[in-house]
C-alpha cells in the first residue's frame, strides 16, 4: 500500500472502532462490496440508506445507558455518513 492508502486504511479503522464496529475486516469488506454494488448500479441510494439504518439500530440499541443518547445517535449517523 502506499502513503495515501494507508492513511485512508488507518482513517477508516479509527473510524469504526469509533463508532464500535468491532469487526473491522468484515466491515472494510462489507463497505467495498457495497462500493462496487453501487458502482455496478446493482444498489441505490435507497439500498445504502437501509444499509446504513440496520448497522445504526444494530449500534445505538447496544449503546450503554448514561449517556446522552440524542447526541450520540446524532453523531452516529454523521460517522455512518461520512464512510
Amino acid at each position: 500500500m502506499d502513503h495515501d492508502q494507508t492513511q485512508r486504511a488507518r482513517e477508516l479503522h479509527q473510524t469504526l472502532e469509533f463508532i464500535g464496529l468491532r469487526a473491522q475486516a468484515t466491515t472494510v469488506g462489507l463497505l467495498q462490496l457495497c462500493a462496487e454494488l453501487v458502482h455496478a448500479e446493482v444498489l441505490g441510494d435507497e439500498a445504502i440508506g437501509r444499509i446504513k439504518n440496520a448497522i445504526f439500530q444494530e449500534i445505538a440499541v447496544t449503546h450503554p445507558r448514561g449517556y446522552n443518547r440524542a447526541e450520540f445517535e446524532r453523531t452516529l449517523k454523521q460517522r455512518l455518513d461520512s464512510i
